[in-house]
């Protein structure tokens, strides 16, 4: 009995699901249906605007191509009236001259009839009827002005709702990444006169291939594009690859996007080591300062708490993957003022900037090999290179490895970009702004290179996440074609 109980109970609860869905079915086709309504409403208001619209055209046309016509017949009429002036005084000029001549044949003396006949005769040759054009000045037709809407109006009956524009296909051989840009190329598969302006949405993510549904930020948007390509400019290309989609739009509806394709953003991303640092440096991130109170201060940098000298960033906890490949090793030291970047270069092509205070005594860019002495400073051993710039009492600009330096009689620029081209054995320093060269090392790297930044009275601020600028590419591909100068700093590891 129980059991036949508890069968009923499960039937009928199924059967109030069943009938809560029904229900809730009902309601949403009864809203569909007030929903149809409403927007077959707001379509007829929309399309009794575009007609009305036409008409309205239509109206304009007609009234300035009749104004034309009005304008054409006046002139028409104002040259034959002209003329039937004209006409109207010959002929009375020519009336008294017959009336004179008539008379003139009646007089009896030979010698006034013959002055009488020259004096006809001379009026009449200077007589306006004699030089009159009796052909109209302008023709009675008015075809000119006539119009033919034949065309016009096929192509009114030949007016349909518009289509939903088809999606268009992203051309990812014509798509460029460079300079820390994007440029996006696309196409229509088939041509589309309607098209009013495309959609690009795009989206960082660390995974090749199509976009995942879960773990994904937001798609970004730029709307209006009139143009079938678009770059995408001061990015940071802080994750590995892009996703882009495009939509086409008309003026009434959008189209499916495009099928998404991704796009690698090769860069190295790093942030200071704060573990590394000289107890007299703070450091934040991407940012580092001279503390002349040996980390005791509680000064903020930059509007932010001074993390205490002690302590890892919170990005960089000594749990991530970072941290545990660095190992551990002890901090700079002594008047070794150094900081290093928590992420190694261990292959490819990398570039980074460094923007210096302007009050900044002393700085040192440059990379090293992994676990370098506590007391080491940049460039003063066989493991580190760097340039180096003093506004100490004067200023100096070298470039230092293994404890020689060579001076650069060059000025020292506000920022300054660093090319390291692991693989290639080729470190290179460029004025970040002209990307012009200020030196390079070449020599063969046998270990992982960490990059390394000394500091003295001021701060340094470091930008990661850049693509290798086109002018750095073309000037190495010159370069290296040329040979190249070798630096007499440079050496085989």
């Amino acid at each position: 009995m129980d059991e036949e109980r508890e069968t009923l109970q499960r039937i009928v609860s199924t059967l109030v699901n069943k009938n809560d869905e029904i229900h809730n079915f009902i309601d949403m086709l009864n809203h569909t249906i007030s929903n149809v309504q409403v927007n077959s409403s707001n379509a007829i208001s929309e399309l009794d605007e575009e007609f009305d619209g036409l008409y309205s055209v239509l109206h304009e046309m007609k009234g300035s191509m009749a104004n034309t016509i009005q304008q054409e017949e006046a002139r028409k009429i104002q040259a034959l009236q002209d003329q039937l002036s004209q006409c109207s005084r010959a002929l009375e000029s020519s009336e008294e001259l017959l009336e004179l001549a008539v008379q003139s044949l009646d007089i009896k003396n030979p010698v006034e009839l013959l002055e009488a006949a020259r004096q006809i005769k001379d009026s009449v040759t200077v007589a306006s009827a004699f030089r009159l054009s009796l052909k109209p000045k302008v023709s009675d037709s008015m075809t000119h002005m006539m119009v033919d809407f034949a065309l016009e109006k096929r192509m009114l009956q030949a007016v349909k709702f518009l289509p939903v524009p088809k999606a268009p296909e992203i051309d990812v051989a014509a798509c460029l990444v460079a300079d820390n840009c994007i440029t996006v190329a696309w196409r229509m598969p088939e041509e589309d006169s309607r098209i009013d302006h495309f959609v690009l949405e795009y989206r960082k993510t660390n995974f090749d291939g199509l976009p995942r549904l879960k773990g994904e930020q937001h798609w970004e948007l730029v709307d209006y594009i009139k143009a079938t390509q678009y770059t995408l400019s001061g990015l940071k290309f802080d994750t590995k690859y892009m996703n882009l989609r495009v939509q086409a739009c008309n003026k009434a509806v959008a189209g499916e996007y495009s099928d998404p394709v991704t796009l690698e953003t090769k860069a190295f991303v790093f942030s200071l080591d704060s573990t590394t640092s000289h107890l007299n440096l703070k450091v934040e991130d991407t940012y580092v300062e001279w503390d002349p109170t040996g980390g005791k201060g509680q000064e903020k940098i930059k509007g932010k708490e001074n993390k205490n000298s002690n302590t890892a960033s919170p990005k960089r906890s000594t749990n991530s993957p970072r941290a545990s490949a660095r190992g551990g090793r002890d901090r700079f030291a002594g008047e070794s003022y150094t900081v290093l970047g928590d992420t190694a270069v261990e292959s490819g092509q990398h570039y980074w900037e460094v923007r210096a205070q302007k009050d900044c005594k002393s700085y040192s860019v440059g990379v090293t090999y992994r676990n370098p002495g506590k007391f080491d400073q940049l460039g003063k051993t066989n493991s580190s290179w760097c340039i180096h710039i003093n506004n100490w009492l004067q200023t100096t600009f070298s470039a230092k490895h293994n404890n020689k330096a060579k001076t650069l009689d060059i000025p020292v620029p506000d920022r300054i970009g660093v090319y390291c081209d692991f693989d290639g054995g080729q470190l290179s320093f460029y004025n970040a702004n002209s990307k012009a060269l200020l030196h390079t090392f070449r020599t063969k790297f046998t270990q992982p290179l960490l990059p390394g930044f000394m500091i003295w009275c001021g701060g340094l601020t470091v930008s990661t996440g850049l693509q290798v600028p086109s002018a750095v590419k073309t000037l190495q591909k010159s370069e290296n074609g040329l040979g190249g100068s070798t630096s007499s700093l440079n050496n085989v590891a």
